[in-house]
């Protein structure tokens, strides 16, 4: 009788491990899509950024020729954002794309007739609205991020969770936080 007792307290033991260990399993895949699928958000938008930069270019160029200086470090800029394949890459690109901005807005600043451009000012217009939303993908990426992070850290879990190929993942961060905590601005 005692052995039956024994037996039958390792098998509810082990079921309870199993069902544990499946539910944590189902729970960290799930983040971890959660995590891919948000860093799939950054990337569409950081791409739609980069398709609005030549007609920013264009329409500037047409305005301010002379200034092949600033063009070429938009250029740089943005095949750097094209180019980042994970957080800390973005993050460098992001840097870059944001002072190239700064330096284009600037020279558009001293040309009064691009500022009256409807061209430039839709131009101007999709850009706030993709940099809106390229923060609200940043915001949503670290908040998996950390669900994820969080979820392997935590004990038991951090026991088993890099054997079944779970890793924890980087946040997007800036360099410079300042720099990008709004978009770009130009006053009339």
């Amino acid at each position: 009788m005692d052995a039956l007792v024994i037996v039958g307290i390792v098998v509810v033991v082990a079921i309870a491990v199993g069902i544990y260990l499946w539910a944590t399993y189902n729970a960290l895949v799930t983040l971890n899509v959660r995590v891919d699928e948000a860093w799939s958000d950054i990337t569409v938008q950081l791409k739609r950024r980069a398709d609005l930069i030549p007609n920013l270019i264009e329409t500037v160029k047409g305005y301010a020729a002379h200034e092949s200086k600033v063009f070429e470090q938009v250029t740089k800029a943005r095949a750097a954002a094209l180019g980042a394949g994970d957080p800390s890459s973005a993050a460098a690109a992001e840097n870059m794309m944001q002072s190239a901005l700064k330096s284009i807005f600037a020279v558009a600043e001293a040309y009064p007739q691009l500022q009256a451009s409807q061209n430039f000012l839709e131009l101007q217009s999709e850009l706030v609205d993709t940099e809106d939303k390229i923060q609200a993908s940043r915001r949503f990426y670290n908040g998996g991020v950390r669900e994820l992070n969080t979820k392997i850290q935590l004990f038991p879990n951090t026991l088993f969770a890099k054997n079944l190929g779970f890793s924890s993942r980087d946040f997007f961060e800036v360099e410079d936080a300042a720099a990008i905590a709004s978009a770009p601005r130009v006053q009339f």
